[in-house]
């Protein structure tokens, strides 16, 4: 189908073999098996995470967990607490519905916590399986369009409070910003069959219309301009999306690179695809002491999410 071979990806990853999606499932069949993999998943990551930062569970002191794919009560935060070895009174956050914005919200939700909790040790966890939520009989073409680009990914990230003994990008400043009248431009209809995809074609017009003056009255907070900005770290919802945005900033398309590499190969992960693209940033060390960074997503409410790091 032509919206595969447009969509600018390479490479996705599924959490179940492509065999699980050629049979019908249940909201309840779905929902196991997020559950299941969810669980597992964030072990991993905050394992590895844990390891290379020389740190111990007991180290933490809050659990910031950020997912729309899913449901589960108790929450995922407070099944990895047993699985883990976490205090039984590190604190947890579970947030659910705030989609693709999730990444870029999930860190302004932290930065509140450390800034009142100066010593504290936060992991935040995006866990975004969206292949769980496939529905086999929707021939609409939102889904058509989802079924395209969007993929599963979890990331676990450290964040510490301002006099913490860990070192790192400081986040200086964060916000959100939801738009009137915009609730049907993305999210969920929940049905008997499990979760049906609302994507609206009118994202990018969206994006291209607002997101300069909701950038540059973000900025102004911080006595700051986009043109003061060095690196911006988009979370790539899709091809249109990274357009829309380079005409919106003014910005020529080489300073979305990394965003667009990590389209290319991972797909669109939800709330996770922006931590994966500030990984990459960070990995790549292509910046200076005292660079501006950019971080912006978007996702249903219909809102945008703000990010201003200091490298």
């Amino acid at each position: 189908m032509r919206v595969f071979e447009t969509a600018g990806i390479d490479k996705r990853s599924l959490s179940k073999p492509l065999e699980w999606f050629k049979k019908n499932k249940s909201f309840q069949e779905k929902n196991d098996a997020y559950i299941e993999l969810a669980l597992e998943l964030s072990a991993r990551a905050i394992e590895k995470l844990l390891e290379s930062n020389s740190l111990a569970a007991t180290d933490i002191d809050h659990l910031l967990f950020v997912s729309t794919t899913g449901l589960a009560t108790p929450s995922i935060d407070a099944r990895l607490i047993g699985r883990l070895g976490f205090r039984s009174n590190v604190r947890r956050t579970p947030i659910w519905g705030l989609g693709c914005a999730g990444g870029a919200l999930g860190l302004d939700r932290a930065r509140d916590i450390l800034l009142g909790a100066p010593q504290a040790k936060l992991i935040l966890i995006n866990v975004e399986l969206c292949s769980l939520t496939f529905s086999f009989h929707d021939f609409s073409k939102s889904n058509l369009v989802a079924t395209a680009l969007f993929s599963d990914a979890v990331t676990a990230a450290l964040l510490s409070g301002a006099d913490s003994e860990l070192a790192g990008a400081e986040m200086i400043d964060s916000d959100e910003t939801t738009w009137p009248d915009s609730l049907d431009v993305m999210g969920w209809n929940l049905r008997s069959d499990g979760m049906q995809v609302v994507f609206s074609e009118r994202i990018p017009r969206i994006v291209e219309e607002n997101m300069r003056e909701c950038v540059d009255t973000f900025l102004q907070s911080s006595s700051a301009k986009i043109e003061d900005v060095a690196h911006i770290l988009l979370h790539p919802g899709g091809r249109k999306v990274l357009e829309a945005y380079c005409k919106a900033l003014e910005i020529a398309p080489e300073r979305l690179e990394i965003s667009c590499d990590i389209l290319r190969k991972y797909g669109n992960c939800s709330s996770a695809t922006v931590m994966l693209v500030l990984e990459e940033f960070l990995r790549r060390k292509k910046y200076q002491p005292g660079d501006l960074a950019l971080i912006s997503a978007l996702g249903p409410g219909f809102s945008a999410g703000n990010v201003l790091l200091e490298l």
